[in-house]
């Protein structure tokens, strides 16, 4: 954990990156998944169920992302329609701003730092007594530090400077802050996307035991978590606080 974050200590020398204010494309024809996953209910299980990012990446128009996934843009819309409707992200994402930022401390927050270390100290057992399988999910537990640093140190940025600014109303100096933070969620997303690689997409193998298979399904609810998070503050806190 940070102590004692001054604002300065950690986004000083960022007003270059607050001149150009956060990008949004808002073609109706082409959506962003941004747009879909706060409009649309069935939108945020879709996107799970096929990769798509939608918290850090989610400025990107539907047909690019689509693009790239060999996927049929027309049909990920038919399946959002399709699925039942989940009300949960459009239900936060209605809430007013200091509701919505104490939902994110008192929830996202801290199941990330509960859950975490005990992902860990999984991930060790796995690769200790796994380890003469060819499957073995080595560089796991590693990996899984770093993510765990890099969060718990964004986490601190957040609840000690960026979070009572909003609550403070203080609105004006927020940019530089969000700007930080947006760009740290590209690491998170990095990270997430090297977690997924690691454990082919928490599939555990024939020959895996309980520990590592119950390590693949909380981690794969960690990942949709952490995806949840960083949506509803990159694509629902940051643009209210920063535009209105």
């Amino acid at each position: 954990m940070l102590a004692n974050i001054q604002e300065n200590e950690w986004y000083k020398g960022c007003s270059s990156l607050v001149t150009k204010p956060l990008q949004r494309r808002n073609k109706i024809d082409n959506p962003t998944l941004a747009k879909l996953a706060i409009t649309r209910p069935g939108a945020t299980r879709v996107f799970l169920k096929h990769g798509l990012d939608f918290c850090c990446r989610g400025r990107r128009p539907l047909d690019e992302v689509c693009s790239e996934k060999g996927l049929d843009p027309n049909a990920i819309l038919d399946e959002i329609t399709n699925e039942e409707t989940n009300a949960d992200l459009l239900e936060l994402a209605a809430r007013p701003t200091r509701e919505l930022v104490d939902f994110i401390e008192g929830y996202y927050h801290k199941r990330l730092r509960a859950e975490l270390p005990e992902l860990i100290t999984m991930a060790e057992k796995v690769e200790k007594v796994h380890a003469s399988k060819s499957t073995c999910p080595r560089a796991l537990a590693g990996h899984l530090h770093t993510v765990h640093s890099a969060i718990l140190d964004h986490l601190a940025k957040e609840e000690q400077v960026l979070f009572p600014m909003i609550r403070s109303g203080s609105r004006d100096h927020a940019g530089a802050p969000i700007r930080v933070m947006d760009q740290e969620h590209e690491d998170h997303g990095r990270n997430l996307e090297y977690l997924r690689a690691l454990t082919h997409e928490f599939i555990a193998p024939p020959e895996a035991c309980a520990t590592w298979k119950a390590l693949y399904l909380r981690l794969n609810r960690m990942s949709d978590e952490l995806m949840e998070h960083i949506h509803l503050e990159n694509n629902v806190l940051f643009p209210r606080v920063l535009y209105g």
